[in-house]
């Protein structure tokens, strides 16, 4: 095949720039639709260039998979630094998840075809599976560090459920969203919520377990005195034995009046 001359001004690098996107982008469709058997010709005739463009690029088919593959993994990367500028950090880290995984089935392809090569990882993908983990690791510290992932799991941990979970989503045949399955796997990594607050401060008020009324813990509810410590043990209601006696007395008669307009 005879090679013509291009010319090395600015117009035909940017052309060769755009063709290249070209072929990169009607590829990585190619693939994801009809694997790596589709041919190059195929390829080029969806990119809407000629044969020889894409050969110059992309030699070989390897190439072209690996440049395909390497693409997936730079936008990847852009997105898990992109997430560390959200308003929500936490939930951005779970959709950058959530993305990953309803991604990956359509390259599956590409990712079996290189990663079953001997020569695995080449020094183009290696370089750019290493950004990538870099961004994540990134992202996963800030998720932890707001509280919205575990504190125990590190980018391997990760990156183990993203296997997990795209395979229950390539059995499951979605591209639209996530299966159930996946989401639960993945909502594994959220941090734990928060346990309730099961006692109440010292400015909270008292509930008084008779009658659900509540009570001041800083004076007497009959009386209005100031309330002593106690020290240990069960806060005082009440300043003394009479207005304890006097509130015993309210209530009771507060019940006898139900009960007669009741009737």
């Amino acid at each position: 095949m005879t090679v013509v001359p291009q010319s090395s001004g600015p117009a035909a690098r940017a052309d060769a720039r755009r063709n290249r996107a070209l072929v990169l982008t009607a590829a990585q469709r190619a693939f994801a639709d009809h694997g790596t058997s589709v041919s190059l010709a195929e390829i080029a005739r969806r990119a809407g260039v000629g044969a020889g463009t894409v050969y110059r690029h992309f030699p070989t088919k390897t190439d072209l998979l690996e440049a395909v593959m390497q693409q997936r993994i730079e936008r990847m990367t852009a997105r898990a630094a992109a997430c560390l500028a959200a308003p929500d950090v936490g939930e951005a880290f779970f959709a950058f998840c959530a993305e990953i995984v309803l991604t990956s089935p359509r390259s599956r392809a590409v990712c079996d075809l290189i990663t079953a090569d001997d020569g695995w990882p080449r020094t183009l993908m290696r370089g750019a599976g290493d950004r990538f983990h870099q961004a994540l690791h990134a992202l996963l510290t800030e998720a932890q560090r707001c509280g919205a992932a575990r504190s125990d799991i590190t980018v391997a941990d990760v990156s183990a459920m993203f296997t997990g979970c795209v395979a229950i989503q390539r059995i499951s045949g979605s591209d639209q969203e996530l299966v159930t399955a996946a989401r639960i796997a993945l909502d594994a990594l959220r941090s734990p919520a928060a346990p309730a607050v099961t006692k109440p401060g010292h400015d909270d008020p008292i509930r008084n377990e008779s009658n659900n009324e509540i009570t001041s813990a800083a004076s007497c509810p009959m009386c209005g005195s100031v309330l002593k410590a106690t020290g240990l043990g069960r806060p005082a209601r009440y300043c003394s034995a009479a207005c304890r006696q006097k509130a015993h007395r309210r209530r009771n008669s507060g019940t006898e009046r139900a009960v007669v307009t009741h009737r």
